[in-house]
């Protein structure tokens, strides 16, 4: 099996239109979340969200190809030419067919759908949008990436709810590893802040009700109330070790092992002893031939919401027993709200860029620990040199999936 290293990372999150904008608001503990402005949420249960701001998609791109696009596609277009350039790939001078796309999106186009319905209940049938259905499906964030890059390998699209993006990153991996590919532009991409989603998500009570931006998401915190929506894409460039290193790209990191699971429980929630999400991580941590008493920092999927949290903070604990107290667990999401399908990836990001700088980022917000929740959340932040990192995600119907990835050593 061939090694696999990331050489490009690309990012459209809350706190930031490009990888430098969303780790320096990481830096600062910035939170992306504020009242939601793309409909009028007077009438829901949540108010808030953790919205993309200020993106403008003309002027990323050229704007016939936007306007062809949903949000969710821009997204991950954007972040893929980010990730692209970061990487120093010019496909004018590689095999295209030796370089894939492994791009996910949870929802696809909720507004798309919303839009279109409502036009044919007012207007009729015949007022639809002729290209609604590829604006609107999921695997269409992968599909634009491939088009405007040129990219004519392996295309696909793993749709697994909030692990999609940590799936699609890890098929990728797999993907070079069995020489599939030699590249691959993997993630993940969302944006569903539609009143649909508010709404869908709120009749679970999943979904925050806090008006206080400080204190809406709140992962492994004794107040948590759920978890906040959010909307970006995490693309990176993924790439067999030694072509690499034979252009002199920039290694950020090694992707080493990657493990999935289903609980086959309950549509919703985990499974109360955490079991599956515990195996998804040993597989992962078998699959790099490592010692799991090797691993000191997760990043957790850690959504806020009750179930969660606890019964994430359970697998830990299955997993490495005492060794559990040694780790540092964090969430992302206590900054950027759950960004679904993009989650994964952008978290991905999150850990390279950790690893690279030997900085565990804290969960911000937490404050009050929970009585069975007694591991060390990061209620603040750590500069010391790691050498592995471990990211969750949990998706609804039981998808359970963990990466794992390593500071790169020759």
């Amino acid at each position: 099996m061939r090694r696999v290293v990331v050489t490009g990372l690309g990012a459209i999150t809350p706190i930031g239109l490009s990888v430098d904008e969303f780790w320096k608001g990481v830096h600062e503990q910035k939170i992306g979340f504020a009242p939601i402005t793309k409909f009028d949420a007077t009438d829901y249960k949540a108010h808030m969200a953790a919205e993309v701001k200020g993106f403008v998609a003309k002027e990323h791109m050229d704007f016939k190809a936007a306007k062809r696009m949903e949000p969710f596609s821009q997204y991950a277009v954007v972040a893929a030419r980010e990730a692209i350039e970061n990487a120093g790939l010019d496909m004018s001078k590689e095999d295209s067919f030796r370089c894939g796309t492994a791009i996910g999106c949870g929802i696809g186009s909720l507004d798309a759908m919303e839009r279109e319905h409502k036009k044919i209940l007012e207007k009729g049938p015949s007022r639809v949008n002729p290209i609604f259905v590829p604006l609107m499906i999921s695997n269409m964030a992968a599909g634009n990436v491939s088009i405007q890059f040129g990219l004519q390998g392996k295309c696909t699209n793993d749709v697994t709810a909030c692990a999609t993006g940590t799936n699609n990153i890890g098929d990728a991996f797999r993907s070079i590893q069995y020489g599939e590919a030699d590249v691959m532009v993997a993630g993940g991409t969302e944006s569903s802040v539609t009143p649909c989603a508010i709404a869908g998500f709120s009749a679970l009570t999943a979904l925050s009700t806090s008006e206080d931006p400080e204190k809406c998401s709140l992962p492994f915190d004794k107040n948590r109330s759920g978890f906040v929506l959010g909307e970006g894409a995490g693309i990176v460039v993924l790439e067999e070790l030694e072509r690499a290193k034979a252009r002199n790209a920039h290694i950020y990191a090694e992707v080493v092992g990657y493990g999935c699971s289903a609980d086959a429980y309950h549509i919703t929630s985990p499974l109360e002893d955490g079991s599956g999400a515990a195996r998804a991580m040993q597989n992962a941590i078998e699959d790099a031939g490592i010692d799991k008493n090797e691993i000191t920092y997760i990043n957790a999927h850690g959504t806020a919401t009750h179930h969660n949290d606890l019964f994430e903070t359970r697998a830990i604990k299955l997993l490495f027993g005492d060794h559990a107290k040694n780790i540092h667990v964090n969430s992302t999401k206590s900054m950027i709200g759950h960004l679904l399908g993009a989650a994964g990836a952008v978290e991905f990001i999150a850990c390279v860029k950790e690893l690279e700088e030997g900085y565990i980022h804290p969960t911000v917000g937490y404050e009050t620990p929970d009585e069975e929740m007694d591991l060390d959340y990061c209620k603040e932040a750590y500069h010391e040199p790691f050498t592995y990192a471990l990211s969750n995600s949990l998706g609804f119907g039981g998808h359970n999936a963990s990466i794992l990835i390593r500071k790169y050593e020759e």
